[in-house]
């Protein structure tokens, strides 16, 4: 069963997937079960996917050399008096975190030509305004990693931005070293995805200021299925459209259902959350080369 929402004794500001719980000096992540697509949340959850998500980040979290706000998965740490119910569904579930001032753009990093950047090639010949060859084909391997920003959206899309126009809100000394690091970030993590038989195509980055130190922290979820584009190496066919690790099961669903996309979404049927559940695990398990679930 797909575990939708958290109920804890504690100030809490609930996102699209994760409930965000005021622990005082620290935060309490709880990843869900939701799913959203087309800028709703479906009525049913895909089981396991908040624990998917978790053991993503913190695997990136560990193993990328950068500092970032997670302090602890295990939810014991969070010194909160639980039930032994409600302790066991959060379980997998829980970042514990450093507070900061978040950085209110999407970092994002494209390495391949695909959904929005293809969309305004096919228009302007460019990718998020940068100038692309002329020539390329949908999902076509880029010329070189191109850092696109885009706004924070809390409810509907995120819009890309000019560079400019995040260098003139936050600074242009912080957001050149935003996208230094973040396009780093993404080319050390290809490298790995790539000894593992995955591409990612593109991904987002989020980032805070430590609230004690004002150092700069990598936060969020960090290279997970629903903030990155993964793909198989082994079917990659430029010129269309890829299978991907993500939630293309109930976007393809949901396309084909009749649904009008501006009234409340219909309920999955069975054989779509499973097979959609089925992707995030193989995602999981092919990145970090352990079982489902983590021990």
């Amino acid at each position: 069963m797909a575990f939708l929402e958290s109920s804890l004794d504690r100030p809490v500001r609930r996102g699209k997937v994760r409930d965000v719980y005021d622990l005082g000096d620290r935060l309490l992540l709880v990843a869900t079960d939701r799913i959203s697509a087309y800028d709703w949340v479906l009525p049913n959850g895909i089981p396991d996917k908040g624990r998917v998500l978790t053991g993503i980040s913190k695997f990136w979290f560990e193993r990328l050399d950068v500092s970032h706000h997670l302090i602890s998965t295990e939810i014991d740490d969070a010194g909160l008096d639980l039930t032994p119910e409600v302790r066991d569904e959060l379980v997998g579930r829980v970042m514990i975190a450093r507070k900061c001032e978040v950085i209110p753009f999407e970092c994002v990093v494209r390495g391949y030509l695909s959904g929005s950047a293809w969309r305004e090639y096919q228009w302007k010949g460019t990718a998020c305004g940068i100038p692309m060859p002329r020539g390329l084909v949908e999902s076509a391997l880029l010329p070189e990693f191109i850092f696109t920003p885009a706004t924070k959206a809390e409810s509907g899309h995120d819009e890309n931005i000019p560079f400019s126009q995040m260098a003139d809100a936050i600074g242009r000394e912080l957001a050149v070293e935003l996208a230094r690091l973040s396009i780093d970030l993404y080319s050390r993590a290809s490298e790995h995805a790539d000894s593992q038989g995955l591409i990612i195509a593109d991904t987002k980055f989020e980032f805070g200021l430590d609230r004690k130190t004002g150092r700069l922290l990598l936060i969020d979820e960090v290279l997970t299925p629903d903030s990155s584009r993964y793909w198989p190496q082994e079917t990659y066919r430029p010129g269309g459209p890829q299978p991907s690790f993500d939630k293309q099961f109930v976007r393809d669903w949901l396309d084909a259902s009749g649904w009008d996309k501006s009234s409340p979404p219909p309920t999955l049927p069975d054989d779509v959350v499973a097979k959609t559940r089925a992707k995030y695990i193989q995602a999981s398990e092919t990145l970090t080369g352990q079982p489902f679930p983590w021990k």
